[in-house]
């Protein structure tokens, strides 16, 4: 039986290839129109793991899978980062002068703002996924619209690409996060998501990144988000690296004299290819 991967869009999706980087080529993948029906997938046993961007290298973190993250409490097991190629995608024979509506994911848009500024004329339409939208075009066969969407969703669909590379900044990158219901213990893990909150006297997050730094404990990333209900109370996400598991150890127990509500989210091998 194959392992189920959740993932937000349809197939050809940017979450698709994601899942088809880290896991290889034998799965299923299962479709859901929202990241929260990923969780609700993996919640009730339907999906092995879900597969969730969490940041993009244009369009910073997204911000509504933290809440997600907060509230379903799954376990980090693996990240994996995926370079973005945008390309115009059209019916066969559609001409740039054909078109007349543009649809995509909103993120994808923005990371062709630079491109599509140069057509003023065209209306901008945000869709559920980059892959949807391309999908959209093949089913009722639009001759005046183009989606912004992948090489793989061209293939899928029958769709010309019309243009290549469009995004803005070529090194466009999106990390997703590999999701579990259960702790998968990974020997050689150098990466940890750890989240936490603090007092509010001056100096609090300070100590606490002091800690890390004491340890040699790099930390890569710093995300806060407020907690819901609770005036000027913040939780904070980190991602941190290691290359000596004693000093991460060293650096978690001073941390917890620091913080409240402490969670290691996930342990596991950090990932850059892309």
């Amino acid at each position: 039986m194959k392992t189920k991967i959740a993932i937000q869009g349809v197939k050809a999706s940017f979450h698709e290839e994601a899942a088809y980087k880290y896991f290889g080529e034998e799965i299923e993948t299962i479709e859901c129109e929202s990241f929260k029906k990923t969780c609700e997938m993996l919640k009730q046993g339907k999906a092995d793991y879900v597969v969730m961007a969490i940041e993009n290298s244009i369009a910073g973190s997204i911000l509504p899978n933290y809440n997600l993250l907060r509230d379903y409490r799954f376990h980090i097991i693996g990240e994996v980062h995926l370079n973005i190629q945008q390309n115009l995608l059209v019916l066969p024979g559609v001409k740039l002068t054909d078109i007349k509506f543009v649809e995509s994911h909103p993120i994808a848009i923005r990371q062709c703002d630079e491109f599509l500024s140069d057509f003023a004329d065209w209306t901008i339409k945000e869709g559920m996924d980059t892959a949807a939208c391309a999908k959209n075009i093949a089913d009722n066969q639009l001759k005046n619209t183009a989606a912004i969407a992948s090489t793989m969703a061209a293939k899928l669909y029958g769709l010309e690409i019309l243009e290549k590379r469009i995004e803005t900044n070529k090194k466009n990158a999106t990390r997703f996060l590999i999701l579990a219901n259960e702790v998968v213990e990974q020997k050689n893990a150098n990466k940890a998501s750890l989240s936490f909150q603090t007092g509010n006297a001056v100096g609090s997050l300070a100590n606490v990144l002091q800690c890390f730094a004491e340890q040699n404990v790099n930390l890569s990333k710093i995300q806060s988000m407020p907690v819901v209900g609770k005036r000027n109370e913040y939780d904070f996400y980190v991602d941190v690296e290691w290359k000596k598991q004693s000093d991460y150890d060293a650096a978690i127990r001073k941390v917890l004299k620091h913080t409240v509500n402490f969670n290691i989210m996930g342990e596991y091998i950090k990932n850059e290819k892309v």
